[in-house]
């Protein structure tokens, strides 16, 4: 047996947002109301990577919790945490925002948090996060703390994700995500410097695979994603989610920077089949290419990868025997010496582009 929290968002039709592992693998829901009334519910589908589902009760004279813009909301603005802490209904707590838009916490699979100091306790999951309108802005979700409890730090999934998932649980009872064929990793001032660009924010696309909707649409290896629909881009998990939650089939705007070109290209989110992403280990690019050994291409072109060792800075980094460097923070390369000579002179985040199996990849190394 386990508890947790969910709020009502629609009172004519019972429906009941909650977390996902709250009511992961239960035989029974029970819905108890603030009237004490108690309800079994219906699972109209769950999403464990945003770790939000629906659930559904046939009962009257229910009050509904209107839904806010998260977008709206700004660090400092106050709200308010309504759960079942330890099994003690309809408690109350109030703090802050105390940020926006956190990932890379590995909590959940699709990560763009609110984070607040209102307490948050176990059996709080599920509970509403509310704005000083009334207004739900959050899913609460889960804590960091040392011994399991409230130390000021909580996180709630934003509604303008909750919305997503719920509207594709409603029509489907599951959520269908498709892929668009590229691995990316975040940009920084490093990096940028070393690209000779300006753009230390977005996604910069280290691999398209071919045939997949990124490479029909026109992306190529080195592009830099900056916004989505006209809403800008961060990092990777912008990306990310905004792919992520939304339906096959859909089609994203997206505005690229391509070395000092601003491009507009137009991709069609396919199928997760359809769009397969070469995983490449961008995001935790590795201290240096220990490892690998190297040697001339007859043709003058590029720098071949003899020998990778499994296990070694080279191969977390993602480079792969028979791939072929061509260029260094994208400085061509013709030879083994000139290779040394730039990752010698380059800073700590080093791009290096690749060939392999006649696809262009890009592989960042410290």
């Amino acid at each position: 047996m386990a508890t947790g929290s969910g709020v009502i968002i629609d009172a004519e039709k019972g429906y009941i947002l909650t977390n996902h592992h709250v009511i992961d693998n239960a035989a029974e829901i029970m819905v108890t109301l603030k009237d004490k009334r108690e309800v079994p519910a219906k699972l109209i589908g769950s999403d464990d990577g945003t770790d939000i589902a629906l659930l559904q009760i046939n009962a009257d004279n229910l009050t509904e919790l209107p839904i806010g813009d998260s977008a709206d909301m700004r660090v400092g603005d106050y709200v308010i945490a309504v759960g079942n802490p330890f099994g003690l209904t309809q408690t109350v707590t109030s703090g802050i925002v105390s940020a926006l838009g956190r990932s890379g916490l590995n909590i959940e699979g699709y990560e763009d948090f609110i984070q607040t100091d209102a307490s948050i306790n176990p059996g709080n999951s599920g509970g509403a996060l509310v704005n000083l309108k009334g207004e739900l802005i959050g899913i609460n979700t889960a804590i960091v703390g040392p011994s399991g409890g409230n130390v000021g730090i909580g996180f709630a999934v934003p509604t303008s994700m909750a919305k997503s998932v719920m509207s594709q649980l409603i029509a489907n009872g599951s959520v269908s995500r498709g892929r668009i064929g590229v691995s990316i990793q975040n940009m920084s001032p490093e990096l940028a410097k070393n690209l000779g660009m300006d753009q230390s924010s977005g996604a910069l696309v280290g691999s398209v695979e071919k045939g997949t909707p990124a490479d029909i649409a026109g992306l190529k290896t080195g592009d830099i994603i900056t916004a989505v629909n006209g809403a800008p881009v961060e990092g990777s998990s912008d990306v990310r989610n905004r792919v992520g939650l939304s339906p096959v089939g859909t089609t994203l705007d997206l505005t690229v920077l391509r070395g000092s070109d601003v491009r507009k290209v137009k991709v069609t989110i396919g199928k997760a089949a359809e769009a397969r992403v070469q995983k490449a280990s961008l995001e935790e690019a590795k201290p240096a290419v220990k490892g690998a050994s190297f040697s001339d291409n007859l043709n003058g072109k590029g720098v071949t990868v003899t020998n990778v060792e499994q296990g070694s800075p080279a191969w977390m980094s993602g480079l792969r025997p028979k791939d072929v460097v061509v260029a260094v923070n994208r400085k061509p390369v013709t030879s083994v010496d000139q290779l040394n000579d730039q990752l010698k002179d380059s800073n700590r985040e080093t791009a290096l582009f690749l060939k392999r199996d006649g696809q262009d990849m890009l592989v960042v190394v410290q």
